[in-house]
C-alpha cells in the first residue's frame, strides 16, 4: 500500500513535493553535513576502545562499558549549555566551539596513554563527547530547518546517512591500527608476567591508540577553521520578531516532543549497547579472532549506511512515523532470535538489526522538534541530552552479561528498547493524522 509522504503538498490541484535541498545554501549545507560523517567515527571507535581497554588494562566488561558511560555523560551535560550559548550566538558558533573540544579531547589521547591511567582516557572521551554535544545539538535542527519544513525528516535522514560512512571509517580504524590482533591466553600472560615482559605488552597496547586520535584531532581543528571563514545564514526563527527565545516550561505543551525524548534515549541506549557488544557476541559464539570480529562489525555500519540512504528515498512515498514503527517491529523480532539461537544464524540476526536501527535518530529527532517553532532550540538541545541512554543502558548490559556468563542475553535490553520505540512511532502517526484533520477542518 502506498502511504503519501507529509512532503507532499497540494497546489492548484496538483501534487508538490517540497524540495529536500535548501536552495542558495549549498556551502553551509556540505559543511555542516560532513559534521555527521565526522562525529560519527569517534562514535563507532569506542566500540574498538571497549575491546581494546579490556585486553590493554585487564579490566571486566562492566569496567569497560564505562568507556560509553563517560562519552555520553558529555552529551548529556554539555547539550543544554549549548542550546543556551546558541540561542545568542547562533548555530555557527556551536560547531566551532564543539570542532574545538573535539580536536582537544582527540588531543589528550597522547598523555593519556604516556601516564598510562584509564581514568585519563576515560576524561579524554568526555572532552570529545562535550565537542560532539554541541555539534550534534547544532547540527540536527540546523538541518531539519535549513529548508521546507514540509521535508524536514527526508533532509535529516539525508545529512544522517552520512553517518554511518564515518562509523564505519572509524571501526575501520580501529581494527587496523589499534587492534593488534595480539590475543594471550591465561598460560601465555603467566609466562610473560614470570619474564617480566606483560607490563611492557600492555603498555604497547595502550599506545597503539594514540595516532588514530592525534589525527582525528587535526580534522576536526581544520574543519573548524573551515567553518569559522565560511557564511552561513541565519535559520528564519532566529531572527523572526522576538528571535528563537523559547522557554523550557513551554515544552510541557507538547506530549509528543516528551515521548520523543524518552524513544532517543532508549534507542541511543540500544544502538550503542548492540555495538559496543556485537565483537563479544561474535567471539563468544562463532570463536573468531578480534580482527574478524572488527570486521564484522564494519559491515553492520555498511548496513546501518545502506538503511539510511534507502530510508531517506522511501520516504518519498511512505510516511516517516509509519517506516519507523515498522522497523522497530522488525527489530525486536531479530534481537529476540538472536538471543534464544545464539551462533551463526544469530549472529546474523543482530547484524541485520543495524540496517533496520538506521532511520530511527533523525526520524524519532525530527518528529520531536515539529511544531516547536521558537522552542526548537531548547527541544533540541533535550533530545541530544536523552543520547545519555548510551552512557545507562551499556553498563546495564555489561551487568547482565557477566551474571550470566553469557552476551546473549543481555541483549534484551536493546530488545526491550525497541518495542517502546515501535509504540512511540505508532502514537506519533496517530497525532499526526489528528492534527492534518483538525488542520484541514480549519480551513475549510
Amino acid at each position: 500500500m502506498r502511504v503519501t509522504d507529509s512532503s507532499a503538498l497540494v497546489e492548484g490541484g496538483r501534487l508538490k513535493r517540497a524540495p529536500l535541498f535548501p536552495s542558495g545554501y549549498l556551502v553551509p549545507f556540505v559543511l555542516v553535513t560532513a559534521l555527521f560523517f565526522l562525529w560519527g567515527i569517534p562514535n563507532n571507535l569506542n566500540d574498538v576502545l571497549i575491546r581494546q581497554f579490556m585486553k590493554s588494562f585487564a579490566i571486566s566488561r562492566f569496567e569497560a562499558g564505562l568507556v560509553q558511560s563517560a562519552f555520553y555523560l558529555g552529551y548529556f551535560l554539555l547539550a543544554m549549555p549549548a542550546a543556551i550559548l546558541m540561542r545568542r550566538l547562533g548555530y555557527k558558533a556551536g560547531f566551532v566551539i564543539g570542532l574545538l573540544l573535539f580536536g582537544a579531547g582527540a588531543f589528550l589521547f597522547w598523555p593519556a596513554a604516556i601516564v598510562g591511567r584509564y581514568g585519563f582516557f576515560l576524561f579524554a572521551l568526555f572532552v570529545i563527547a562535550s565537542g560532539l554535544s554541541f555539534l550534534e545539538t547544532a547540527s540536527n535542527p540546523f538541518i531539519a530547518q535549513l529548508g521546507d519544513p514540509e521535508s524536514s525528516e527526508r533532509r535529516l535522514n539525508f545529512s544522517q546517512a552520512f553517518n554511518p560512512l564515518g562509523s564505519i571509517t572509524g571501526v575501520l580504524m580501529g581494527t587496523v591500527f589499534i587492534f593488534s590482533g595480539i590475543e594471550l591466553r591465561p598460560p601465555q600472560i603467566a609466562v610473560m608476567k614470570a619474564q617480566h615482559l606483560y607490563d611492557a605488552y600492555l603498555r604497547s597496547e595502550t599506545m597503539r591508540v594514540v595516532k588514530p586520535y592525534l589525527a582525528l584531532g587535526t580534522i576536526a581543528i581544520f574543519w573548524a577553521l573551515l567553518i569559522l571563514r565560511a557564511k552561513f545564514p541565519r535559520i528564519q526563527s532566529e531572527h523572526e520578531a522576538g528571535g528563537d527565545r523559547g522557554h523550557f516550561r513551554e515544552l510541557f505543551r507538547y506530549p509528543h516532543f516528551w515521548m520523543a525524548v524518552a524513544a532517543q534515549f532508549l534507542y541511543v541506549g540500544a544502538q550503542v549497547g548492540t555495538w559496543s557488544y556485537f565483537i563479544q557476541y561474535v567471539q563468544e559464539f562463532t570463536h573468531q579472532p578480534e580482527k574478524v570480529a572488527g570486521y564484522f562489525l564494519t559491515g553492520t555500519l555498511g548496513a546501518f549506511g545502506v538503511g539510511r540512504f534507502s530510508s531517506a528515498w522511501l520516504m518519498r512515498y511512505i510516511a516517516p512515523s509509519t517506516m519507523l514503527g515498522t522497523y522497530a517491529i522488525v527489530n525486536v523480532a531479530l534481537v529476540a532470535f538472536g538471543i534464544l539461537h545464539p551462533g551463526w544464524a544469530g549472529l546474523w540476526a543482530i547484524f541485520a538489526t543495524s540496517f533496520f536501527m538506521s532511520l530511527m535518530f533523525p526520524t524519532i529527532f525530527a518528529l520531536g522538534l515539529k511544531g516547536l517553532g521558537p522552542n526548537t532550540k531548547i527541544g533540541g538541545s533535550l533530545i541530544v541530552m536523552a543520547i545519555v541512554g548510551g552512557a545507562v543502558l551499556t553498563p546495564v548490559m555489561g551487568l547482565i552479561a557477566e551474571a550470566r556468563h553469557s552476551i546473549a542475553p543481555a541483549y534484551v535490553v536493546p530488545l526491550a528498547a525497541y518495542l517502546f520505540v515501535a509504540g512511540y512511532a505508532f502514537a506519533a502517526a496517530k497525532s499526526r493524522r489528528t492534527a492534518d484533520a483538525v488542520a484541514i477542518q480549519s480551513e475549510a
